[in-house]
């Protein structure tokens, strides 16, 4: 049997189990709060908890994002089980966002927070994560699917 959807579940898989093996590196590796400058005043490996969404928004409401990070889980799951074949941009997409809300709901179901660790410091960035960063990865992709989707002036025509 093939699998639907193949890419999204590979993206999905990948973005996941980097972020895991990141997260607890970083845990194993660092205490709370100590930083590791890679480039001194530019980027630095900074241990830090966050109990917010990513990038630090809506910190606090670790309660409300654990379900939220559930419920996108489970859409996204059921729109690769049972929705269309997706096309190569929208599976990119949707699966890497998979894989980091899943990412950060595990740490937000298991620790009550999210580990963070890369700190942008030249543009004082807040700290955030490598599933943060497949979210906004994913964005991007489906932004690019829906522009590949947008009808030319051509199209419109015929």
């Amino acid at each position: 049997m093939l699998l639907k959807n193949r890419l999204f579940w590979i993206a999905a898989f990948i973005a996941f189990f980097l972020d895991q093996i990141t997260k607890y590196w970083v845990v194993q590796t660092f205490s709370l709060g100590q930083t590791l400058p890679l480039l001194p005043g530019i980027f630095h490996f900074t241990y830090v908890t966050n109990t917010g969404a990513a990038f630090s928004l809506l910190s606090g409401k670790v309660e409300w994002l654990r379900w939220l990070s559930l419920g996108v889980s489970l859409v996204l799951i059921a729109l690769a089980l049972f929705g269309p074949t997706l096309n190569l941009w929208d599976q990119l997409g949707y699966g890497l966002i998979l894989g980091g809300a899943m990412g950060n709901g595990i740490d937000r179901f298991v620790l009550g927070y999210v580990v963070d660790f890369l700190d942008f410091r030249l543009i004082n960035f807040a700290v955030f994560n490598v599933a943060d960063s497949f979210i906004s990865i994913g964005i991007v992709c489906l932004l690019i699917a829906s522009f590949q989707k947008t009808p030319t002036s051509t199209d419109r025509l015929h």
